[in-house]
């Protein structure tokens, strides 16, 4: 059965402005309740056929543990990978949504499992905390799923970038899109000018970049800036004695959070 996650910690950043980014995005008054915000999440890297410079996952071990495997060309490993290694819980929710999707055969019946699980006071979502478009029948589940739920603002970071290529025309105002650089497909970024997003280790690599840094999702969820490129805080447990692990280190000195 297929299950939206209550919003983690970063998401909780973006209660604060989920008034705002609605109002601004319906034009009008949403009520005095505060927006709910839900990811719906599969697994890291193994859901991810896109992932290059960041292919991470976590792998189950004989005694039932997991251990961090990184892909040949990982230069930043997946935060959300790190997190199903530590967290069982989290690991085995990302593996019953894993499971439950892939055994749906047509993007009609993903769509009809996933409007079927979205929780009735959603306002935003945030598709994939984990994982990725795995394949184009799954994008065009998301992009039906956006259509009949016009009042739900949905969004997601992607790397599956020739399938957003191959539906383009097709997806609704209330799915917003950005390109992740990182990926096997960057060079479609550019070529068809996606919006995109961009990990960087420090905030002047960001400032050398022209691209503000998005702390709290609010650049990526807003409707209204998805044409405007930018930038994200290396973050979570990188591997020891990497460039990205010593960025990190450096960020965590200046007391920067991610």
């Amino acid at each position: 059965m297929l299950k939206f996650s209550a919003a983690n910690t970063k998401l909780k950043k973006l209660y604060k402005l989920a008034t705002t980014v609605l109002k601004r995005w319906l034009g009008q008054k949403i009520g005095r309740s505060t927006p709910k915000v839900y990811s719906f999440d599969i697994l890291s890297g193994v859901d991810c056929p896109f992932a290059f410079n960041c292919k991470s996952q976590a792998e189950e071990q004989a005694d039932g543990s997991r251990r961090i495997k990184d892909g040949p060309d990982t230069k930043f490993r997946c935060f959300s990978a790190s997190q199903e290694v530590l967290f069982t819980n989290t690991y085995k929710s990302r593996k019953r949504n894993h499971d439950a999707i892939h055994s749906l055969e047509t993007s009609d019946a993903m769509a009809d499992g996933l409007c079927a699980a979205l929780p009735k006071d959603a306002r935003i979502i945030r598709i994939h905390v984990s994982g990725d478009m795995f394949s184009h029948k799954y994008f065009m589940a998301w992009i039906k799923v956006a259509e009949r739920n016009p009042d739900v603002l949905f969004y997601a970071y992607t790397k599956s970038l020739t399938y957003w290529v191959r539906s383009r025309d097709l997806v609704p105002t209330n799915l917003v899109l950005t390109a992740s650089y990182g990926g096997r497909d960057d060079h479609l970024i550019a070529e068809h000018g996606l919006r995109s997003a961009k990990v960087v280790f420090s905030k002047q690599e960001a400032v050398d970049l022209g691209l503000e840094i998005d702390n709290d999702d609010s650049h990526a969820c807003d409707p209204t800036r998805a044409n405007q490129d930018f930038a994200l805080l290396i973050h979570g447990v990188q591997p020891k004695g990497s460039k990205a692990a010593e960025a990190l280190k450096i960020l965590k000195k200046e007391e920067v959070t991610a």
